[in-house]
């Protein structure tokens, strides 16, 4: 299956008092490249998040960004009894070498730091509710690549097959291009009004031919454009044997051109080379 790697997607799950959103962003690279963002709190978690987004991914630079937000209402706080026994303590003996008495409220004693204490969740249960997250966002952005890689295909298709038809137009107009160039040499001949060498004139009628025979250049070119096509039905990723087919075509095209003696010949290899950039740019997006 044809996979871009452009796309997009967002999830965010519940964890005790905590809600934790994870967005991944895929773009183009040559290799698998993966930037995760997340707090120091899951800073545990990043070796099994790389792992669970390389398991299904094998290329593109992918952005993880993992937050984290308690939950207004539902926060919970551990208190420690031994801190605010400590500085109760600490609070009378001050007070008793002061003038006047100093008290504190609770609130007062709960804002001193290190008094209140964040409940923390099991590292085994964070672990196991990061790990569903990542692994629902990571299908996500699989099935965004796959959506996108099917439209990708379609374009590739298209203009394989305009390619295809533009080499039949080039192979059925050499024999005319062949014909004009004799035409051109004995009308030449005949304005300088001398008796030509007849067996010179057919020796060098085939050097010419054989040094503008494209035959070759065109038979390389339909099997470039069927390999193309063939690849395009595999599985696994085959952005990089595209991207190495677009290379082949665009040699044999400029090939093409430069054994061009005839307009229409040249026109046919310039659209030849609008066609494979075209396809070279959407292949720099295929997985």
């Amino acid at each position: 299956m044809i996979s871009s790697m452009t796309a997009f997607a967002a999830n965010e799950t519940e964890l005790g008092n905590l809600m934790i959103s994870c967005e991944l962003r895929s773009v183009n690279h040559r290799y698998l490249d993966i930037s995760i963002k997340l707090p120091d709190r899951l800073r545990f978690v990043e070796a099994d998040v790389r792992s669970l987004i390389s398991a299904k991914i094998s290329r593109g630079k992918i952005d993880c960004n993992i937050n984290v937000k308690k939950q207004a209402g539902r926060q919970t706080f551990l208190v420690d009894q031994d801190a605010v026994a400590a500085l109760i303590a600490a609070t009378k003996l001050i007070e008793q070498q002061m003038y006047s008495s100093m008290s504190f409220s609770a609130l007062d004693i709960l804002a001193f730091p290190g008094v209140q204490q964040e409940s923390e969740l099991d590292k085994t249960e964070l672990s196991k509710g990061l790990a569903s997250l990542i692994a629902t966002t990571v299908k996500q952005l699989s099935e965004t690549r796959e959506r996108e890689g099917r439209q990708l295909k379609a374009l590739v298709e298209e203009r394989c097959v305009k390619i295809q038809e533009s080499i039949a137009t080039a192979s059925q107009r050499m024999p005319e291009v062949l014909a004009s160039l004799r035409k051109k040499l004995t009308d030449r001949i005949a304005e300088l009004s001398v008796q030509p060498d007849f067996d010179r004139l057919e020796q060098e009628l085939v050097y010419l031919a054989q040094k503008l025979d494209i035959t070759e250049e065109l038979d390389r070119l339909d099997t470039h454009v069927n390999e193309v096509l063939r690849v395009l039905d595999q599985t696994e990723p085959v952005g990089r044997r595209l991207d190495f087919l677009m290379q082949e075509l665009n040699r044999e095209a400029n090939t093409l051109g430069s054994k061009s003696m005839d307009k229409d010949m040249t026109q046919i290899s310039i659209e030849l080379k609008v066609l494979i950039e075209q396809i070279r740019e959407q292949v720099q997006n295929i997985e």
